[in-house]
């Protein structure tokens, strides 16, 4: 599915947005007059300013690659392209609320958050600049920008100065992996499997213990040697532990002790025999950081202080105690479906009166859930953003009123008002035919039935009847409920 856009020939603007061709304008339109000779003759030297303008020709198109939106703009002398993974957008509207020329519009979140299977942003190709300043702020990477030919530095754009990364302390170990709710982890361990060094002796006898208060469920050992059993658990924002217990199957230990050598927790106990030196625990962990988020579970489970992390924003997240009281967690969840750090939870405890509950270590401050909310019963509060410098260009200035409409909520934007002059066509007959009339009195008779009949449409019995049951019974009930 795709969707040409009319080429047009346009003016370059080197000012707001962020690019030296974004500002669309087309070339106002001037009566003719008459000169006198000497007049032509004394202004013939004279440039006009708008000749002087250099024109490029820009053409815009959309189209649809499964879950992705690929917006693209070619002139002459470059190809821009946003790609917009509807999947992936949590509908959190910090786009569309820093745009500054509103060519973002937001669908119906709060039945996207419940299901419905649409879009949460819709772009006006005619009002898009492509400065890039939705892709360098969506807090989820939904949407990412690209451009080739002349066009300035990405570095002359800032962005969000917010990152994981994993440091000398790393082990290291399986938790910060099964803890990510969006999958951005794989740690991947280089050192040899047990087998590879000391293969499986039948027969052996010994015993092996596992101290379950030491053991952290770091899952070296299981890595190791197949004998380890670690159980998953599904990660909770109460406790993002990945695993809630790990077993040895003693049909496949052969008590080498080479597990008790490698545990770091020293959580292991074995009496057997030992065949050679156990190897260095080693690996590499991977972030991908087009699904990172920065929501710190990582972080949260790593026992070795190895995850150095900062958030794009920070802030508070609240609930309206008022609103809440038709809040419905286990049918709505829609905070639930759009939160990407998967913070929200019902409480368990018996003794625990709410109805919903977080964990704000987690947020990022998105504010999807307050979106999402259909009762308003969600609040949150940015207070600071992280972002690379703001470099010296002509659009800085609309870079940084962005930025700080992040934590006051007010965006001035562009005026991209072009005046015009247009002429108004008085409405004229076509071809002899005359538009019918109105019969008012008719009209108003159709109102006030409709209006009758309206209690009865609104009705949900009415209406599981209209579904279940014969057309006539469903008749009688209407009629009835009309004259009730």
């Amino acid at each position: 599915m795709s969707e040409e856009h009319t080429e047009q020939e346009t003016h370059i603007c080197r000012g707001c947005c962020g690019t030296e061709e974004n500002e669309v304008t087309e070339p106002e339109a001037t009566e003719p007059e008459d000169f006198e000779a000497e007049d032509l003759e004394a202004e013939a030297p004279e440039t006009d300013e708008s000749e002087a303008q250099e024109k490029i020709t820009v053409a815009t198109s959309m189209d649809l690659q499964g879950s992705h939106f690929i917006y693209t703009q070619t002139t002459d002398k470059s190809i821009k392209t946003l790609d917009y993974d509807y999947k992936r957008c949590n509908g959190c509207g910090i786009c569309a609320e820093i745009c500054p020329t509103k060519a973002l519009e937001m669908g119906p979140l709060h039945e996207i958050a419940t299901g419905l299977d649409a879009p949460a942003v819709m772009m006006d190709l005619d009002k898009c600049t492509f400065c890039r300043m939705c892709s360098n702020l969506c807090p989820v990477h939904a949407i990412t920008f690209e451009a080739v030919g002349e066009v300035p530095d990405e570095k002359r754009y800032p962005k969000y100065d917010a990152f994981v990364k994993i440091n000398e302390k790393c082990l290291p170990c399986a938790l910060c992996e099964g803890a990510c709710p969006q999958d951005a982890i794989e740690v991947e361990f280089t050192f040899p499997k047990k087998e590879e060094i000391a293969p499986l002796k039948e027969g052996a006898e010994g015993e092996i213990e596992i101290d379950t208060e030491k053991c952290n469920f770091c899952g070296i050992c299981a890595r190791f040697c197949d004998a380890f059993i670690l159980l998953e658990r599904e990660s909770t924002p109460d406790n993002p532990v990945p695993f809630e217990q790990i077993l040895v199957d003693e049909d496949k230990c052969d008590y080498c002790v080479l597990c008790q050598d490698l545990c770091p927790e020293e959580a292991i106990k074995v009496k057997g025999e030992r065949p050679c030196e156990a190897p260095k625990v080693e690996g590499n962990v991977k972030i991908d950081e087009l699904k990172c988020t920065q929501c710190a579970r990582c972080k949260t489970v790593c026992p070795y202080e190895a995850v150095d992390l900062q958030k794009p924003m920070e802030g508070g997240l609240a609930l309206i105690e008022t609103n809440l009281k038709e809040c419905d967690p286990q049918g709505c969840r829609g905070c639930f479906n759009v939160c990407p750090s998967k913070l929200w939870y019902v409480p368990t405890d018996p003794e625990d009166p709410r109805k919903i509950a977080f964990k704000e270590d987690f947020c990022t401050y998105c504010g999807a859930c307050v979106k999402a909310c259909h009762l308003d019963a969600i609040k949150v509060d940015r207070t600071d953003v992280h972002h690379t410098e703001i470099p010296d260009a002509p659009w800085a200035a609309q870079w940084r009123d962005a930025i700080e409409s992040l934590k006051t909520g007010v965006r001035r934007g562009v005026d991209r008002a072009v005046p015009r002059e247009t002429e108004t066509f008085k409405a004229q007959k076509f071809m002899g035919i005359t538009p019918p009339g109105v019969d008012e009195e008719m009209l108003a008779a159709v109102q006030a039935k409709l209006e009758s009949v309206m209690p009865a449409l609104r009705s949900a019995k009415v209406r599981k009847l209209w579904e279940t049951d014969s057309p006539k019974n469903t008749a009688t009930a209407v009629k009835k409920k009309i004259k009730s």
